[in-house]
Protein backbone atom coordinates (compact mmCIF):
# COMPACT_ATOMS: atom_id res chain seq x y z
CA UNK A 1 0.00 0.00 0.00
CA UNK A 2 3.35 2.55 0.75
CA UNK A 3 3.75 4.60 -2.27
CA UNK A 4 6.72 6.60 -3.81
CA UNK A 5 6.57 9.94 -1.88
CA UNK A 6 6.78 12.54 -4.61
CA UNK A 7 4.07 10.27 -6.46
CA UNK A 8 1.97 9.61 -4.17
CA UNK A 9 1.77 12.83 -3.35
CA UNK A 10 1.59 14.83 -6.30
CA UNK A 11 -0.96 12.27 -8.21
CA UNK A 12 -3.02 12.37 -5.23
CA UNK A 13 -3.57 16.16 -4.80
CA UNK A 14 -3.48 16.68 -8.64
CA UNK A 15 -6.86 13.90 -8.83
CA UNK A 16 -7.97 16.65 -5.78
CA UNK A 17 -6.94 20.37 -7.25
CA UNK A 18 -9.87 21.45 -9.08
CA UNK A 19 -12.59 20.07 -6.77
CA UNK A 20 -10.32 21.58 -3.54
CA UNK A 21 -10.13 24.61 -5.40
CA UNK A 22 -13.77 25.33 -6.48
CA UNK A 23 -14.44 24.27 -2.53
CA UNK A 24 -11.77 26.78 -1.44
CA UNK A 25 -13.47 29.43 -3.24
CA UNK A 26 -16.60 28.40 -2.65
CA UNK A 27 -16.54 27.76 1.45
CA UNK A 28 -13.70 30.08 2.20
CA UNK A 29 -14.70 33.92 3.28
CA UNK A 30 -14.88 35.77 6.27
CA UNK A 31 -18.45 35.87 6.77
CA UNK A 32 -20.25 35.88 9.88
CA UNK A 33 -20.09 32.40 11.52
CA UNK A 34 -23.87 31.35 12.60
CA UNK A 35 -24.47 31.20 15.70
CA UNK A 36 -22.74 34.84 15.98
CA UNK A 37 -20.00 35.45 18.21
CA UNK A 38 -18.16 39.13 18.89
CA UNK A 39 -15.26 37.85 17.43
CA UNK A 40 -16.50 35.01 14.97
CA UNK A 41 -15.46 37.44 11.92
CA UNK A 42 -11.93 37.47 12.71
CA UNK A 43 -12.31 33.27 11.90
CA UNK A 44 -12.42 32.06 8.28
CA UNK A 45 -15.30 30.41 7.62
CA UNK A 46 -16.93 27.54 5.25
CA UNK A 47 -19.84 25.17 4.96
CA UNK A 48 -20.40 22.35 6.74
CA UNK A 49 -21.80 20.41 3.59
CA UNK A 50 -25.15 20.83 3.09
CA UNK A 51 -26.78 21.67 6.91
CA UNK A 52 -26.46 25.62 5.96
CA UNK A 53 -24.17 26.02 8.47
CA UNK A 54 -20.94 27.96 8.55
CA UNK A 55 -18.02 26.03 10.38
CA UNK A 56 -14.85 28.01 11.11
CA UNK A 57 -11.91 26.61 9.42
CA UNK A 58 -10.54 25.42 13.04
CA UNK A 59 -12.52 23.87 15.75
CA UNK A 60 -12.48 22.30 19.16
CA UNK A 61 -11.65 18.68 19.80
CA UNK A 62 -12.80 16.92 22.48
CA UNK A 63 -9.05 14.80 23.72
CA UNK A 64 -6.81 16.24 24.76
CA UNK A 65 -6.84 18.02 28.33
CA UNK A 66 -10.53 17.47 27.68
CA UNK A 67 -10.42 13.95 28.09
CA UNK A 68 -8.09 13.83 31.11
CA UNK A 69 -9.64 12.82 34.49
CA UNK A 70 -10.29 15.80 37.35
CA UNK A 71 -9.17 18.20 35.05
CA UNK A 72 -12.06 20.45 34.72
CA UNK A 73 -9.25 23.45 36.14
CA UNK A 74 -7.69 23.24 32.65
CA UNK A 75 -9.97 21.73 30.07
CA UNK A 76 -13.19 24.11 31.11
CA UNK A 77 -11.70 27.04 30.65
CA UNK A 78 -10.12 25.63 27.31
CA UNK A 79 -13.52 25.66 26.27
CA UNK A 80 -14.53 28.59 27.45
CA UNK A 81 -11.45 30.42 25.49
CA UNK A 82 -12.46 28.98 22.29
CA UNK A 83 -15.96 30.47 22.07
CA UNK A 84 -14.26 33.70 22.84
CA UNK A 85 -12.03 33.31 19.97
CA UNK A 86 -15.03 32.57 17.55
CA UNK A 87 -14.63 28.89 17.00
CA UNK A 88 -18.30 27.76 16.73
CA UNK A 89 -17.65 24.00 16.17
CA UNK A 90 -17.32 21.07 19.07
CA UNK A 91 -16.41 17.52 18.71
CA UNK A 92 -16.62 15.11 21.54
CA UNK A 93 -17.70 11.48 22.37
CA UNK A 94 -19.47 9.10 24.57
CA UNK A 95 -16.10 7.47 25.07
CA UNK A 96 -13.62 10.33 25.33
CA UNK A 97 -12.51 10.32 28.89
CA UNK A 98 -13.52 6.08 29.46
CA UNK A 99 -16.58 5.58 31.63
CA UNK A 100 -17.06 8.61 33.66
CA UNK A 101 -16.86 10.29 29.60
CA UNK A 102 -15.13 13.30 31.33
CA UNK A 103 -14.88 15.08 27.61
CA UNK A 104 -19.09 15.11 27.71
CA UNK A 105 -18.64 16.65 31.12
CA UNK A 106 -16.33 19.49 30.80
CA UNK A 107 -18.02 20.29 27.98
CA UNK A 108 -21.56 20.54 29.38
CA UNK A 109 -20.33 22.63 32.07
CA UNK A 110 -19.67 25.90 29.06
CA UNK A 111 -22.57 24.37 27.42
CA UNK A 112 -25.20 25.09 30.11
CA UNK A 113 -24.69 28.79 29.30
CA UNK A 114 -23.57 28.62 25.69
CA UNK A 115 -25.37 26.33 24.20
CA UNK A 116 -26.29 29.04 21.63
CA UNK A 117 -22.92 29.88 20.17
CA UNK A 118 -21.63 26.16 19.33
CA UNK A 119 -22.33 23.33 16.44
CA UNK A 120 -21.95 20.62 19.30
CA UNK A 121 -21.27 16.86 17.74
CA UNK A 122 -20.75 13.83 19.72
CA UNK A 123 -20.89 10.24 18.70
CA UNK A 124 -22.04 6.52 19.56
CA UNK A 125 -19.70 3.36 19.67
CA UNK A 126 -22.17 1.31 20.19
CA UNK A 127 -23.56 -0.69 17.07
CA UNK A 128 -27.08 -1.64 17.82
CA UNK A 129 -30.21 0.45 18.07
CA UNK A 130 -30.62 0.36 21.73
CA UNK A 131 -27.29 0.41 23.20
CA UNK A 132 -27.04 3.54 20.82
CA UNK A 133 -29.66 5.36 22.49
CA UNK A 134 -28.74 4.74 25.95
CA UNK A 135 -25.36 6.39 24.62
CA UNK A 136 -27.36 9.51 23.54
CA UNK A 137 -29.29 10.13 26.25
CA UNK A 138 -26.27 10.30 28.71
CA UNK A 139 -24.83 12.51 25.93
CA UNK A 140 -27.63 15.18 26.09
CA UNK A 141 -27.55 14.36 29.67
CA UNK A 142 -23.52 15.09 30.43
CA UNK A 143 -23.99 17.96 27.85
CA UNK A 144 -26.46 19.69 29.82
CA UNK A 145 -28.87 19.84 26.54
CA UNK A 146 -31.76 18.82 24.55
CA UNK A 147 -30.19 18.52 21.38
CA UNK A 148 -26.91 17.77 19.52
CA UNK A 149 -26.63 19.31 16.19
CA UNK A 150 -24.76 16.11 14.41
CA UNK A 151 -24.76 12.95 15.86
CA UNK A 152 -22.16 10.22 14.18
CA UNK A 153 -21.09 6.94 14.33
CA UNK A 154 -17.90 6.26 15.98
CA UNK A 155 -14.68 4.56 14.51
CA UNK A 156 -15.89 3.02 11.56
CA UNK A 157 -13.00 0.81 10.35
CA UNK A 158 -14.48 -2.47 9.12
CA UNK A 159 -16.91 -3.58 6.76
CA UNK A 160 -18.44 -5.60 9.86
CA UNK A 161 -18.72 -2.12 11.42
CA UNK A 162 -20.98 -1.03 8.27
CA UNK A 163 -23.10 -4.57 8.39
CA UNK A 164 -23.82 -4.41 12.12
CA UNK A 165 -25.01 -0.43 12.10
CA UNK A 166 -27.15 -0.99 9.39
CA UNK A 167 -28.67 -4.46 10.22
CA UNK A 168 -31.74 -4.95 11.77
CA UNK A 169 -31.72 -3.53 15.78
CA UNK A 170 -28.13 -1.55 14.45
CA UNK A 171 -27.12 1.86 15.38
CA UNK A 172 -28.78 3.34 11.92
CA UNK A 173 -32.18 2.58 13.31
CA UNK A 174 -30.92 4.58 16.24
CA UNK A 175 -29.58 7.88 14.09
CA UNK A 176 -32.90 7.55 12.20
CA UNK A 177 -35.40 7.86 15.12
CA UNK A 178 -32.88 10.60 16.47
CA UNK A 179 -33.02 13.10 14.16
CA UNK A 180 -36.91 11.85 13.24
CA UNK A 181 -37.63 12.96 17.12
CA UNK A 182 -34.98 16.23 16.71
CA UNK A 183 -32.92 15.17 19.12
CA UNK A 184 -30.32 15.36 16.92
CA UNK A 185 -30.01 18.06 13.92
CA UNK A 186 -27.57 16.12 11.70
CA UNK A 187 -26.00 12.33 11.06
CA UNK A 188 -22.68 11.55 10.14
CA UNK A 189 -19.90 8.69 10.15
CA UNK A 190 -16.19 8.62 11.39
CA UNK A 191 -13.21 6.92 10.87
CA UNK A 192 -9.31 6.42 10.79
CA UNK A 193 -8.37 2.89 10.03
CA UNK A 194 -9.29 2.13 6.78
CA UNK A 195 -11.05 4.04 3.73
CA UNK A 196 -12.96 1.06 2.44
CA UNK A 197 -15.88 0.53 5.28
CA UNK A 198 -16.51 4.88 5.04
CA UNK A 199 -16.91 4.68 1.41
CA UNK A 200 -19.01 1.52 2.08
CA UNK A 201 -21.23 3.55 4.88
CA UNK A 202 -21.66 6.89 2.61
CA UNK A 203 -22.86 4.91 -0.55
CA UNK A 204 -25.28 3.21 1.63
CA UNK A 205 -26.73 6.67 3.32
CA UNK A 206 -26.90 10.11 2.28
CA UNK A 207 -24.77 10.98 5.62
CA UNK A 208 -24.38 15.00 5.89
CA UNK A 209 -20.68 14.88 7.22
CA UNK A 210 -17.90 12.89 7.40
CA UNK A 211 -15.25 12.94 10.10
CA UNK A 212 -11.75 11.62 8.57
CA UNK A 213 -8.21 10.98 8.97
CA UNK A 214 -6.30 13.04 7.01
CA UNK A 215 -2.79 14.80 7.39
CA UNK A 216 0.55 14.93 5.24
CA UNK A 217 1.26 11.48 5.66
CA UNK A 218 -1.75 10.03 4.45
CA UNK A 219 -0.58 9.20 0.95
CA UNK A 220 2.23 6.68 2.47
CA UNK A 221 -0.32 4.17 3.80
CA UNK A 222 -4.02 3.68 3.16
CA UNK A 223 -4.88 7.02 1.80
CA UNK A 224 -8.50 8.38 2.61
CA UNK A 225 -7.10 11.32 0.03
CA UNK A 226 -7.12 8.69 -2.71
CA UNK A 227 -10.59 8.04 -3.06
CA UNK A 228 -12.56 8.37 0.36
CA UNK A 229 -12.02 12.13 0.30
CA UNK A 230 -12.91 12.31 -3.43
CA UNK A 231 -16.52 10.59 -2.89
CA UNK A 232 -17.11 12.54 0.41
CA UNK A 233 -16.66 15.78 -2.40
CA UNK A 234 -19.26 13.96 -4.98
CA UNK A 235 -21.81 13.67 -2.40
CA UNK A 236 -21.52 17.12 -0.83
CA UNK A 237 -20.47 16.57 2.57
CA UNK A 238 -19.40 18.19 4.89
CA UNK A 239 -15.99 16.95 5.28
CA UNK A 240 -13.81 17.44 9.05
CA UNK A 241 -10.47 16.70 9.19
CA UNK A 242 -8.78 15.13 12.35
CA UNK A 243 -5.47 14.14 12.98
CA UNK A 244 -3.90 16.63 11.98
CA UNK A 245 -0.55 16.30 13.86
CA UNK A 246 -1.08 12.51 14.40
CA UNK A 247 -1.12 12.96 18.25
CA UNK A 248 2.17 15.03 17.44
CA UNK A 249 3.71 12.33 15.76
CA UNK A 250 4.02 14.63 12.90
CA UNK A 251 5.48 17.08 14.42
CA UNK A 252 9.33 18.16 14.91
CA UNK A 253 8.83 19.69 18.71
CA UNK A 254 7.77 16.00 19.70
CA UNK A 255 9.56 13.89 21.59
CA UNK A 256 9.32 9.97 21.85
CA UNK A 257 8.18 8.58 24.74
CA UNK A 258 11.11 5.98 25.96
CA UNK A 259 10.29 2.19 24.10
CA UNK A 260 8.91 0.47 27.18
CA UNK A 261 6.18 2.96 27.48
CA UNK A 262 5.19 2.71 23.40
CA UNK A 263 4.95 -1.05 23.93
CA UNK A 264 2.56 -0.48 26.32
CA UNK A 265 0.36 1.83 24.61
CA UNK A 266 -2.63 1.27 22.69
CA UNK A 267 -1.13 2.33 19.39
CA UNK A 268 0.45 -1.30 19.77
CA UNK A 269 3.42 -2.32 17.70
CA UNK A 270 3.91 1.38 16.11
CA UNK A 271 7.22 2.42 17.62
CA UNK A 272 8.41 5.95 16.98
CA UNK A 273 12.00 6.56 17.64
CA UNK A 274 12.39 9.92 16.64
CA UNK A 275 10.14 13.39 16.40
CA UNK A 276 8.64 14.44 13.63
CA UNK A 277 9.39 16.57 10.52
CA UNK A 278 7.04 19.45 9.98
CA UNK A 279 5.13 22.53 12.49
CA UNK A 280 2.38 22.65 13.12
CA UNK A 281 1.45 25.44 10.67
CA UNK A 282 2.65 23.00 8.13
CA UNK A 283 0.37 19.93 9.56
CA UNK A 284 -2.64 22.25 9.81
CA UNK A 285 -1.86 24.05 6.59
CA UNK A 286 -2.13 20.89 4.43
CA UNK A 287 -5.45 19.38 5.80
CA UNK A 288 -7.13 22.97 5.23
CA UNK A 289 -5.75 23.35 1.49
CA UNK A 290 -7.78 20.19 1.04
CA UNK A 291 -11.46 20.16 0.21
CA UNK A 292 -12.52 19.76 4.18
CA UNK A 293 -14.99 22.39 6.06
CA UNK A 294 -13.42 22.29 9.26
CA UNK A 295 -10.32 20.76 10.86
CA UNK A 296 -10.80 19.46 14.76
CA UNK A 297 -7.63 19.03 17.15
CA UNK A 298 -7.46 18.59 20.81
CA UNK A 299 -5.47 21.05 22.92
CA UNK A 300 -3.64 21.49 26.12
CA UNK A 301 -3.53 24.27 27.31
CA UNK A 302 -4.66 27.64 26.17
CA UNK A 303 -2.01 28.82 24.80
CA UNK A 304 -1.85 25.98 22.66
CA UNK A 305 -5.48 26.75 21.53
CA UNK A 306 -4.80 30.42 20.61
CA UNK A 307 -1.70 29.48 18.59
CA UNK A 308 -4.06 27.36 16.83
CA UNK A 309 -7.00 29.83 16.27
CA UNK A 310 -3.94 32.33 14.60
CA UNK A 311 -2.90 30.20 12.52
CA UNK A 312 -6.18 29.44 11.06
CA UNK A 313 -6.85 32.80 10.68
CA UNK A 314 -4.17 33.39 8.74
CA UNK A 315 -4.45 30.44 6.75
CA UNK A 316 -3.86 30.91 2.85
CA UNK A 317 -4.10 27.84 0.64
CA UNK A 318 -1.15 25.48 -0.30
CA UNK A 319 -0.30 25.29 -4.04
CA UNK A 320 0.17 21.52 -5.37
CA UNK A 321 4.03 21.95 -5.81
CA UNK A 322 4.32 23.23 -1.38
CA UNK A 323 1.64 20.07 -0.97
CA UNK A 324 3.56 17.61 -2.78
CA UNK A 325 6.52 18.57 -0.79
CA UNK A 326 5.23 17.81 2.71
CA UNK A 327 4.01 14.80 1.47
CA UNK A 328 7.66 13.81 0.70
CA UNK A 329 8.81 15.59 4.38
CA UNK A 330 6.42 13.31 6.11
CA UNK A 331 7.59 9.95 4.65
CA UNK A 332 10.54 9.60 7.16
CA UNK A 333 7.94 9.37 10.46
CA UNK A 334 4.65 8.31 8.16
CA UNK A 335 4.10 5.08 10.11
CA UNK A 336 4.27 6.42 13.47
CA UNK A 337 1.90 9.69 12.11
CA UNK A 338 -0.43 7.20 11.01
CA UNK A 339 -0.47 5.02 13.89
CA UNK A 340 -4.37 4.74 13.97
CA UNK A 341 -4.23 3.14 10.90
CA UNK A 342 -1.88 -0.51 12.30
CA UNK A 343 -3.67 -0.52 15.48
CA UNK A 344 -4.78 -4.07 15.84
CA UNK A 345 -8.83 -4.74 15.14
CA UNK A 346 -10.86 -7.75 16.94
Amino acid sequence: MKKSSQGAGRRTFLKLGGTAAAGLLGHTANAQTSPQTPTAQAMPTRNLGQTGYKVGIFSLGGQAALERANNEAVAVPIVERALDLGVNYIDTSSIYGGPQRWSERYIGQVMRRRRSEAFLASKTKERTRDGSLRMLEESLKLLQTDHLDLWQLHDIGLMEDIDAVFAKGGAMEALRQAREQKIVRHLGLTGHFRPDALAEGIRRYPFDTILMALNAADAHHFSFMESLLPLAVEKKMGIIGMKIPGRSRLLSSWTPPPLEAQQHSWEGAVIATQPGTLDMREAMYFTLSLPVSTVIVGCDSIQQLEQNVQLAREFTPLSAHQMTALTAKAEPVAKPALFFRFVTRG
